[in-house]
């Protein structure tokens, strides 16, 4: 979501290609980062990313799944170096709400 609509819609691998899915990933990334600062402040309390689950909204045959993901994991190794490091999970399914391309949700750390 950015603006509070979907940015990229469609299935991977037919409406949406890989590099914009890899954007999609990112950017589900920041949304999710941007719902942890709501809940703990600030993000330097997060101790390190666990894990991370992507699901992409797949096309039939699609089987690239975790070339999107690389989107998130990338972006979390740029922000948090070391502590960016994570275990994860790239599913594709066959739909997702409001047709958006991809989903991801973080597993984070955090100090008290």
């Amino acid at each position: 979501m950015k603006d509070g609509v979907p940015a990229f819609k469609g299935k991977v691998g037919r409406d949406v290609t890989v590099e914009d899915a890899y954007e999609a990933a990112k950017l589900a990334a920041l949304n999710c980062l941007a719902a942890a600062k709501s809940v703990l402040g600030t993000l330097d309390r997060i101790e390190r990313i666990v894990k991370v689950n992507g699901y992409v909204n797949s096309a039939p045959g699609f089987t690239d799944q975790a070339k999107v993901m690389n989107g998130a994991s990338d972006l979390l190794a740029q922000i948090f170096g070391e502590k960016g490091r994570h275990a994860r999970t790239s599913v594709g399914v066959s739909e997702l709400p409001l047709n958006i391309a991809v989903e991801v949700d973080l597993v984070v750390a955090c100090a008290p």
